[in-house]
């Protein structure tokens, strides 16, 4: 496929259309060319965020359009999508357009497409998902050595329509397929989530389980779980445990017997004894990770699949016959289930795995399994947060603990673990942001400060940005600092560069003058009076045009979170898992305490070898508190999906009157959508495993 020319993508609605347009943005050998919607405030707000014209009337969009993707409801969601699809189709635009879409419709869709020159191609999304696209590739290959005796599989009734679509591309066809009617329900046992029906698919019998229950007003968060499927053969079973992974293979349990009829468990022809029960194939991630990876590169895969369509030029209603016979397939389904059963529930309570699997003996803090004594804390952050010490007192990080001991080198243990899950945050998210700010930012007035650099990740990407930046790195905790130095001396163009101390906020030494400062991560560590202290010293002595890059951790008032596993990360034989909790702290009015626990295993080890526990005093705050007792005006920064929110203060000429207060962000952005609240976001995003 040529990718010389990028290929201008529009898209049309901004709820599930951000990741159509973060894939757009993100995919090399394509441009986001802007973005389509009724005129909220919120759209508005998003295409001003990233950068692309806004538009409301197909009639008034550019001639220079490739391809649109529509993200917003057909009519059997209740939406106009389909009559914009092809109001787009008549302007010679080529459209991807987001599932469902009824059987008829997605026929006359085909059809005005063939009539108009372009092509046409819905999306089901979730085959392209990459560790369905991994049970897909494995199920074939499976299919072409064996015959697939069965295939069980169970999805939420709104995500049908995509199951076929997986189902059908495992099996390398649909046909022949046929279904009996669901199993009827006894008499008065009450509500049943479930409903089942047997029939064939593909040739092979097939058990169909499907949560029939729907809240049309909130369809994902209510399914009690996503795709699940199991294909077996004489020699296995290969299982996708989840729609975002991971795979499983579990070979077909045999063993020989003597003429006693007792199982041979040695000695000839039991070498397939040695094989594993159940081999976990990938990894697992985050829901922040399916938001900022697997959804966009799933997104960005399908388009690929639009852009070799148009290339090749064929006939879009013969192309889209396989799409059809899913639909038909689906529509059958549906016809036999009948309307699901409508429901409206309270808000789910996600449990943590150590919630399901507690371990049999707590692991002490401060004490490793030989019952030695060593120093047990550790702090959450963007690359080095804990710049000012939250004070001699760290609760324990569960409920009923022993307090760990003292340690006069705070944040030591963490620093081994540290880069495991914070480098691909920064690569991803902080890193590619603030070098776009520093591109053009004049930085000949003073060194950028690294205000909490922890290990250097942060002021190594800066350094890479710009080549002639003087650096200071201010980092206090002794083993983080350990290993920003180790970064620095290892690297001649770092070692001139850039100069490390043990300074921590707000009563750092600072230069006469300064061209940035980072904070991330930071702010939360000081009360109101260090806070005040750290902006007037700033204020002082930030040059003219200089700014200040702020990240936070998105807690703006008191909250409680369970403990959940944020992150997984291997190296070697060891498995290192990263699990994080907040809780009001009961000494102090308005402050959190954030409790972090580092679990390190060995190969497949259920229980822990050490544990790392960690819980220090963290204030919440908001934006619009940071312009508020900074005095700068301030601007958010596009960064990925998910990622802790990013934001830009600046001193001008122009400031603000303050007759009319502090300026606040352009826009403010969370898991559901510009100008919208957002859950608390934690410093990292990475992938789980």
């Amino acid at each position: 496929m040529n990718t010389s020319t990028p290929f201008r993508v529009l898209v049309c609605g901004t709820n599930f259309g951000r990741f159509y347009a973060e894939a757009a943005r993100r995919r090399p050998g394509y441009a986001l060319a802007g973005v389509l919607s009724r005129g909220s405030a919120a759209s508005r707000a998003y295409a001003e965020r990233i950068g692309v014209p806004h538009y409301t009337d197909a009639d008034a969009l550019p001639a220079d359009i490739d391809a649109a993707c529509v993200a917003v409801g057909s009519s059997i969601s209740g939406g106009r999508g389909t009559e914009l699809a092809r109001a787009l189709m008549d302007r010679g635009i080529h459209v991807l357009q987001e599932h469902p879409v009824h059987l008829t419709e997605l026929t006359d869709n085909l059809r005005h497409a063939r009539r108009r020159g372009v092509q046409y191609r819905l999306n089901t999304h979730y085959p392209h998902v990459a560790p369905v696209r991994d049970f897909i590739d494995a199920a074939r290959r499976l299919a072409a050595r064996q015959r697939p005796l069965f295939v069980d599989a169970a999805t939420p009734v709104h995500l049908m329509h995509p199951l076929v679509d997986i189902l059908g591309r495992a099996m390398g066809t649909l046909r022949p397929w046929r279904f009996a009617d669901p199993a009827p329900l006894p008499a008065d046992i009450g509500p049943q989530p479930f409903r089942s029906l047997h029939g064939v698919f593909a040739g092979a019998p097939l058990t169909l389980r499907v949560h029939h229950q729907l809240d049309p007003a909130d369809r994902d968060n209510h399914a009690l779980h996503w795709h699940r499927i199991s294909l077996g053969t004489e020699g296995g079973v290969l299982t996708l445990a989840d729609t975002h992974g991971p795979v499983l293979w579990s070979p077909r349990l045999h063993i020989g017997r003597d003429a006693d009829r007792r199982f041979v468990l040695d000695g000839p022809g039991t070498g397939r004894l040695g094989l594993g029960t159940t081999a976990v194939v990938g990894s697992t991630g985050t829901f922040r990770t399916v938001f900022s990876d697997l959804w966009p590169e799933a997104i960005g895969s399908a388009l690929d699949g639009l852009r070799e369509a148009v290339a090749d030029g064929g006939d879009p209603l013969r192309a889209g016959q396989y799409d059809l016979a899913v639909c038909r397939i689906w529509t059958d389904l549906a016809a036999r289930l009948g309307p699901p059963e409508i429901v409206r529930p309270a808000t789910p309570r996600p449990l943590a795995v150590s919630d399901v699997f507690p371990a049999p003996e707590r692991i002490r803090p401060g004490r490793d399994r030989r019952g030695t004594d060593r120093p047990d804390v550790h702090r959450p952050g963007t690359h080095g947060p804990g710049t000012h010490r939250a004070g001699p007192d760290p609760a324990p990080a569960g409920a009923g603990a022993p307090p760990a001991p003292a340690d006069t080198s705070p944040y030591t243990p963490s620093a081994e673990f540290f880069d495991l899950v914070a480098a691909e945050h920064t690569a991803t998210a902080s890193a590619p942001a603030i070098a776009a700010l520093l591109a053009d930012a004049d930085l000949s007035t003073g060194p950028v400060v690294d205000i909490g650099a922890g290990t250097g990740l942060l002021t190594e990407a800066v350094a890479r940005a710009r080549p002639d930046a003087e650096i200071l790195a201010c980092e206090p905790a002794v083993g983080m600092r350990a290993v920003l130095t180790s970064r620095v001396f290892s690297d001649p163009d770092l070692r001139s560069r850039v100069t490390v101390t043990a300074d921590a906020a707000p009563d750092l030494d600072l230069p006469d003058r300064i061209s940035v400062a980072l904070l991330c991560g930071v702010l939360g560590h000081l009360d109101a009076d260090g806070r005040a202290r750290l902006w007037r010293r700033l204020n002082r002595r930030l040059a003219p045009g200089g700014f200040v890059v702020v990240e936070l951790m998105q807690f703006e008032e008191v909250s409680t979170l369970p403990e959940t596993r944020l992150a997984t990360a291997t190296a070697g034989r060891h498995r290192y898992e990263w699990s994080f909790a907040a809780t009001p702290d009961e000494a102090r009015d308005g402050a959190m305490r954030l409790h972090s626990t580092w679990r390190v295993y060995r190969d497949d080890a259920t229980q822990p070898e050490r544990a790392v526990h960690d819980s220090y005093r963290w204030l919440p705050f908001g934006l619009k508190d940071v312009v508020a007792e900074s005095g700068m005006t301030a601007r958010t920064l596009p960064t990925r999906p998910g990622a802790p929110p990013l934001a830009v203060l600046t001193r001008a000429a122009d400031a603000p009157d303050p007759a009319r207060g502090p300026a606040l962000p352009k826009a403010r952005t969370g898991p559901d959508g510009p100008g919208t609240p957002s859950a608390p976001t934690l410093f990292v995003s990475t992938t789980d495993g």
